[in-house]
């Protein structure tokens, strides 16, 4: 069967190429295509274009790449035409990926949208047009099933594919020490616009704790020059590629912005600080729109506060002093926080997500 595959950020990347795997294992003859990152095609899948083209953060960023944003959607319905798949698979990136859906339903393709849009944040009208527009909906947070039966649709709640794969890590090895002092990691995200807002001030942290090394993962979409420029100035910083996971499995505290990386850097075990400043008129527009209590995935599927946020103004050389402080001398904070840990892991499953979302894919395409 034919399956073309969207995702268009780093964390699409890492869950569409699991779900490439297992899509490749049900199916031996599978031919997937379509957009996503590294990750994606060293999975099997023929990669037309990369997510760090697509990434645009914020009302105002998106407005002023809407041209560029404009042409990429036109480009991939023409891929798809010409593909003709019998199977079209979204994976979260509602922006672009809402309206691809939308026209697919009327070029009469099957569309399945793995990773269900954050409608439940803001704009819960949306659900009119997923209904519309989508054939099948795969959710990974379990209180997403629930929020969809109140506007009548039927959806699959398939785990969260990240379980798994941080429980096979985790039983791994360590591959190599990344320092000779106990570490701090710092994930600034995967953006250069929100990297070059709060990175600096995450940093700040490196000469309050001169006993901890401070290690930056760096994104795929960020390069060298880049990061060098804002970490060289701190001799206790350096940096890694593509060791994300290996980076949390020695962390003893970590510094988080908004986004999965939260809820991976839970289900490691490692306390955390979660880190979020954007550009002030996205945020003003944000704040306004979005209905839910917190920013972090940690705390939105244990629905309290686990691990601090400090967003936008609040996000200072002195609170993230005095938040971090308490996660690293503090061991009532630090029991507490990994008692939540170990509920957030009950909460989420221990379910194969990328298996199970697979067999449905291949199911409905064959059908």
């Amino acid at each position: 069967m034919k399956y073309y595959i969207i995702a268009g950020e780093a964390s699409g990347d890492l869950h569409g190429s699991n779900l490439v795997k297992q899509i490749r294992e049900v199916d031996t003859q599978a031919n997937i295509r379509g957009w996503g990152g590294d990750l994606m095609e060293h999975a099997g899948a023929n990669i037309v274009k990369h997510y760090r083209d697509l990434a645009f953060m914020g009302f105002v960023e998106v407005v002023m790449n809407l041209r560029t944003i404009l042409k990429n959607i036109d480009q991939c319905k023409k891929d798809i035409t010409a593909f003709k798949p019998d199977v079209l698979v979204l994976v979260d990136y509602p922006g672009f990926n809402m309206r691809i859906a939308e026209w697919g339903k009327q070029q009469g393709y099957k569309i399945v949208y793995y990773i269900s849009p954050q409608v439940w944040a803001w704009k819960e009208n949306r659900v009119k047009k997923i209904k519309q527009s989508v054939d099948k909906l795969l959710c990974i947070l379990p209180f997403e099933k629930e929020f969809y039966q109140k506007w009548n649709y039927e959806v699959e709640y398939v785990g969260h594919p990240l379980v798994g794969v941080i429980k096979d890590f985790k039983e791994q090895p360590v591959e190599r020490p990344l320092a000779n002092k106990p570490i701090i990691a710092v994930l600034p995200g995967s953006r250069k616009q929100e990297v070059s807002v709060k990175l600096p001030i995450m940093l700040t942290m490196a000469k309050h704790f001169p006993e901890y090394q401070f290690v930056v993962a760096q994104a795929p979409g960020l390069d060298d020059h880049f990061l060098e420029s804002l970490t060289g100035q701190h001799p206790n910083v350096s940096m890694v590629k593509g060791q994300t996971y290996n980076l949390l499995k020695q962390a003893t505290a970590a510094l988080v912005t908004s986004g999965t990386a939260t809820l991976e850097t839970a289900l490691f075990g490692v306390p955390e600080v979660v880190c979020y400043k954007g550009n002030p008129i996205s945020y003003f527009f944000a704040k306004h729109l979005i209905k839910v209590k917190y920013i972090s995935l940690v705390n939105l599927v244990m629905d309290k506060l686990v691990v601090k946020e400090l967003i936008q103004h609040d996000l200072t050389e002195e609170n993230l002093l005095k938040e971090l402080g308490l996660l690293l001398k503090d061991e009532a904070v630090r029991n507490r926080v990994k008692k939540d840990y170990a509920e957030l892991w009950h909460k989420l499953g221990e379910k194969d997500a990328s298996r199970r979302a697979a067999d449905i894919i291949y199911e409905y395409a064959i059908s």
